[in-house]
């Protein structure tokens, strides 16, 4: 089926894979060729039947998600969207610590700044951090229609200058839960600082730490793979965390501050 849907007048092959992945959401028969390479280890683009298992035995979405899912998934950087299973986790931790104050580093079109202030108490807040107004703008609507646009407070700037400007505001150890998906090669400066604003307990989340398999392939050394096997290999050994690293979505690294 996937082969078809490949074949037959397709525009690009992630246009087809998505439609596979629908397809193997819907039903528990399509047949998957596995000699077929993934685009992506993200569900939305990752028609593996096990992948689609978990996410439609575990996923919650409220309907104004899947709507804004689905919008983002027709623009033209569609893959910048974090992977719903992802986000998911990043709110039932948030739930489990009892997260009040939340950075997200890397907004696109909202997604993780709505799950985040969907899982967080009236008085919670989720400080978004992005330099683009183009791509929030897409998501605030649906922080208005989830009635938590008020729980969501827009940083457009240089995500390092804002948390800078958090910390020299004397706001070191008062976040619960950081969530960094953002450009690659600043996530090491991303980590110190937000090792600094984080509480004795909270959580780093860094997302993409597989880069789509790129950081076991001894060929790719573009500075995006470098940075990330980088900051693979300094979490491993840094003790001022507790670190699980997930295959789950393109890699989620979660660092827990001791």
């Amino acid at each position: 089926m996937l082969l078809q849907l490949i074949n037959e007048g397709r525009q690009t092959y992630e246009v087809a894979l998505r439609k596979s992945v629908v397809l193997l959401s819907d039903s528990d028969t399509v047949p998957l060729d596995r000699s077929l390479k993934m685009s992506s280890m993200k569900s939305y683009y990752n028609a593996d039947p096990l992948v689609q298992y978990c996410v439609k035995n575990s996923l919650r979405l409220t309907d104004v998600q899947k709507r804004l899912n689905d919008v983002t998934l027709q623009h033209s950087r569609a893959a910048m969207l974090g992977a719903p299973e992802v986000l998911q986790l990043n709110s039932n931790i948030m739930q489990a610590i009892g997260a009040k104050k939340v950075l997200d580093i890397g907004v696109f079109t909202g997604a993780s700044s709505l799950s985040a202030a969907l899982a967080l108490p009236p008085e919670g807040k989720v400080h978004a951090l992005d330099i683009s107004e183009e791509y929030t703008n897409i998501g605030k609507p649906f922080w208005e229609e989830s009635g938590v646009a008020d729980k969501i407070r827009l940083h457009i700037a240089p995500a390092a200058e804002t948390l800078q400007k958090f910390v020299d505001g004397g706001e070191a150890g008062t976040f619960d839960y950081a969530f960094i998906d953002a450009d690659k090669t600043s996530y090491d400066r991303y980590y110190e600082l937000c090792l600094t604003l984080l509480r004795p307990g909270g959580v780093i989340a860094f997302d993409n730490t597989l880069l789509d398999g790129a950081v076991v392939d001894p060929s790719k050394d573009t500075p995006n793979t470098v940075a990330i096997r980088k900051l693979n290999e300094k979490l491993k050994d840094d003790q001022r965390i507790n670190l699980s690293f997930l295959k789950i979505g393109d890699g989620l690294s979660l660092c827990f501050k001791k």
